[in-house]
C-alpha cells in the first residue's frame, strides 16, 4: 500500500520530459526548504535506468537550509548545493542524491516546476546501493513561465562571415588585449560557433556572482604566491596538451577532462600522463546534453566519481552526438571527492580559486562568452562592450580550465591564465589570460575542483 501511495503522489505531477535539453530556471530561494524524497529499492548498480522507475519504497524528509546545510528527519546533518539553476545535489546520512528540476517545454515556452524534480539518482557515498528517486517540496512552489528567445533557424545555418571592422573596433577601443581575424571561422556556421562557445543548453540565464571575501580569507590569500602557473612549476609542466572540441558544444567535457589529467600528473609527479575521453561523456551519460552543453560539476565531479573517466583510445573523439561507443573492457579512472570551490554554488571568489589552484591543481571554471572573445589573440582579456551585429551570436556559458594567475608586466593588470579547447592556433597557443579580481565575465563565480584517484 505504501508503495502505491508514493507512486501516486509523484505520477500525478509527472510530465512528458526528456533530458536532451534542460531549460529549467530555478533559484536558491525556490529550492531552499523542506523536501520529501521518494526512492526505489536501494539494490541497483551504477548503470541503473531511472527513466523507468520501479516501485517507490523509501521516503526521506530533508530540510535544505542556508547556505548549504542539509538535515534529515533524524537530525543527521549533511550538505547540499544548487547545480547552476538546473537542479541540486544532497549529501546526508551517507547517501548522495541528484536530480534535475522539473520543467515542461513547448516550442519556446518553458514552465519550470521548481518544487519537483525529474527522476534522479541516489546512491551511498561509497558508490554502491543505487536507487532512483524523485523529490517534492513540502511547500508548493508556483510554476515559472518563460519564453525563450526565438532562434532564427535559417540565420543560424548561415556561414560566419568576416567582420574586420568589428575586430578593428576592438583594437581601437582598448590596449589590454589584441583581437584578430581567424580565417577558419568562415568554415563554420553561426550554429557551429554557438555550440563551440558553450552550446544552446548553456545559453546565458544568469550566473551566480563571486562571493564576498572576509578577513580570514584575505589572510590566507596573503600567504599564497604572487604568481602561479602549472605549466611551469620549478621548470616542470603539469598541464596536458591543448585540444580542439570542433563544432560540438563539449567544452564542459574537455575542461573537466583537462583538470582531471593535470591533477593526475601532479599527484604522480608526471609519471602518469593520461589523456581522457570527452566523447565517452558526450555519448554515454544523461548527466550532460551531449553536443548541446553540460555542467562541469556533474561531469568532472559526479560522473568522475560514479562512472569514472576512460582514456581517449577507449572512446576516440568524434565531435558529435552519438550512441555510446566506449569499450566496456577499458579501465575506469575515478574521482574520490569533488566540490564547488568555496564549498557550494555561490561561495566562489578570487581568493578561494587561488587557494584551490595552488594547493590542488587546475580547476574547471565557467564564464560568459561575448562576441569579442572569439577574436582574442593575446593579452589580458576583458569584455569591451562591443557587439558584432553582423554575426549575431547568443551569449553563452563556456567551460574552460584554470591553470595559473599573475600580473601583466606591461599594464600591471592582474590576470588568470586559462586553458581553452579551441586548438593551439587560437589565442596564446590555445590559452588565454583574463582580468582577475573583478569577476570579469563571471569567471570567479562557479569553479569546480576534484580529487582524482591516480
Amino acid at each position: 500500500m505504501k508503495t502505491r501511495v508514493f507512486g501516486a503522489l509523484l505520477l500525478a505531477g509527472a510530465l512528458a520530459l526528456v533530458y536532451a535539453d534542460t531549460p529549467a530556471n530555478c533559484t536558491f530561494d525556490d529550492v531552499m526548504g523542506d523536501w520529501i524524497l521518494y526512492e526505489t529499492e536501494r539494490s541497483g548498480k551504477a548503470d541503473i535506468d531511472c527513466d523507468d522507475m520501479g516501485p517507490l519504497v523509501h521516503k526521506t524528509n530533508v530540510s535544505l537550509l542556508y547556505p548549504n546545510i542539509a538535515v534529515d528527519e533524524y537530525a543527521n546533518r549533511g550538505t547540499w548545493t544548487m547545480i547552476y539553476n538546473q537542479g541540486f545535489e544532497i549529501k546526508v546520512a551517507g547517501r548522495s542524491y541528484f536530480a534535475f528540476s522539473m520543467y515542461q517545454k513547448t516550442g519556446t515556452k518553458v514552465v519550470s516546476y521548481c518544487g519537483k524534480t525529474l527522476s534522479g539518482w541516489s546512491r551511498d557515498v561509497t558508490v554502491r546501493n543505487w536507487a532512483c528517486y524523485r523529490a517534492v517540496k513540502a511547500t508548493p512552489v508556483d510554476p515559472k513561465v518563460e519564453v525563450l528567445p526565438l532562434r532564427d533557424t535559417l540565420q543560424m545555418s548561415q556561414s560566419y562571415k568576416y567582420n574586420k571592422q568589428f575586430v578593428s573596433q576592438i583594437n581601437e577601443l582598448q590596449d589590454s588585449w589584441v583581437a584578430t581575424v581567424y580565417p577558419h571561422y568562415e568554415e563554420k556556421t553561426l550554429h557551429d560557433h554557438t555550440r563551440r562557445n558553450g552550446g544552446k543548453a548553456s545559453s546565458f540565464l544568469g550566473l551566480a556572482r563571486a562571493a564576498s571575501s572576509n578577513v580570514m580569507r584575505r589572510l590566507k590569500d596573503a600567504m599564497l604566491p604572487q604568481a602561479w602557473d602549472w605549466r611551469n612549476v620549478s621548470g616542470v609542466n603539469y598541464v596536458s596538451p591543448v585540444r580542439s572540441q570542433g563544432n560540438c558544444g563539449s567544452c564542459y567535457a574537455f575542461a573537466s577532462m583537462a583538470a582531471l589529467e593535470s591533477r593526475v600528473r601532479i599527484l604522480t609527479n608526471n609519471e602518469q600522463k593520461p589523456v581522457f575521453s570527452p566523447q565517452d561523456i558526450v555519448g554515454c551519460t544523461k548527466l550532460a546534453q551531449g553536443c548541446d552543453g553540460g555542467f562541469p560539476y556533474l561531469i568532472a565531479g559526479r560522473y568522475g566519481q560514479d562512472q569514472g573517466a576512460v582514456l581517449e583510445e577507449c572512446s576516440p573523439y568524434e565531435g558529435k552526438n552519438d550512441v555510446c561507443r566506449t569499450d566496456s573492457n577499458c579501465l575506469r579512472h575515478y574521482v574520490s571527492n569533488y566540490r564547488y570551490v568555496g564549498g557550494y554554488y555561490g561561495a566562489c571568489n578570487e581568493m578561494e580559486m587561488k587557494a584551490a589552484l595552488v594547493k590542488g591543481g587546475p580547476v574547471v571554471i565557467g564564464f560568459e562568452v561575448y562576441p569579442d572573445f572569439m577574436h582574442y589573440k593575446g593579452g589580458v582579456y576583458h569584455y569591451t562592450g562591443l557587439t558584432d551585429k553582423f554575426n549575431p551570436l547568443e551569449l553563452t556559458n563556456h567551460a574552460v580550465t584554470l591553470v595559473g594567475y599573475g600580473v601583466d608586466d606591461k599594464t600591471g593588470e592582474k590576470f588568470w591564465t586559462v586553458k581553452n579547447s579551441w586548438g593551439t592556433q587560437w589565442g596564446e597557443d590555445g590559452f588565454f589570460r583574463i582580468r582577475r579580481g573583478n569577476d570579469e565575465c563571471a569567471i570567479e563565480s562557479m569553479a569546480v575542483e576534484i580529487i582524482p584517484i591516480p
